[in-house]
Parts: structure tokens; C-alpha cells; sequence
């Protein structure tokens, strides 16, 4: 039996395969984008596929937890846009 990868999401707390979460990363510029494919280089944090737990992360300070430094309002915007223009399809 093959054992599946489980990841908790920075917004819920809910722990899920690593296939059912989007990956948030911090590159080693220190840019915050949406990974789609799970692979890029940098630090990663998990989210539901729900808009709700990007919300909540956001009120949470759960990027901030993460990756052990401050985030700007205008991230969590641009990753409410890259968040609704992927799951909008």
C-alpha cells in the first residue's frame, strides 16, 4: 500500500492529501504566488481549494506563520485573483 502525503491547511487546520491542496510558495526572491504544479523551488504553505480558507488565513496570520515574515495586504490580493481565475475555469 502506497502512503499518501497529508498537508494541513494554513487556513482550516484540515489535514488533506497533497493532491486535494494548492500550494502557496515563497521564492528564494521572496515573491508569494500560487504553485499549480507543486513543484516549484521555495518554502510552501498549503490551502484548501476553498475560498473560504484563504480568507481565513488571511484573518489567521497563517502565510505570516509560515513563512516566518510579514505579509502585505496586497498579497493576499493578488492571491485571491490568481485563486479565482484558476478555479473559475
Amino acid at each position: 500500500m502506497k502512503k499518501i502525503p497529508l498537508r494541513q491547511c494554513i487556513g482550516c487546520g484540515e489535514m488533506k492529501s497533497k493532491k486535494e491542496m494548492m500550494r502557496v510558495v515563497k521564492t528564494a526572491e521572496g515573491e508569494i504566488c500560487l504553485d499549480l504544479t507543486g513543484k516549484k523551488n521555495g518554502r510552501g504553505a498549503y490551502l484548501c481549494s476553498q475560498k473560504e480558507c484563504l480568507e481565513k488565513a488571511g484573518k489567521n496570520k497563517g502565510l505570516e506563520r509560515s513563512f516566518k515574515m510579514s505579509i502585505p495586504a496586497e498579497v493576499y490580493e493578488s492571491l485571491r485573483r490568481e485563486f479565482e481565475e484558476e478555479y473559475a475555469k
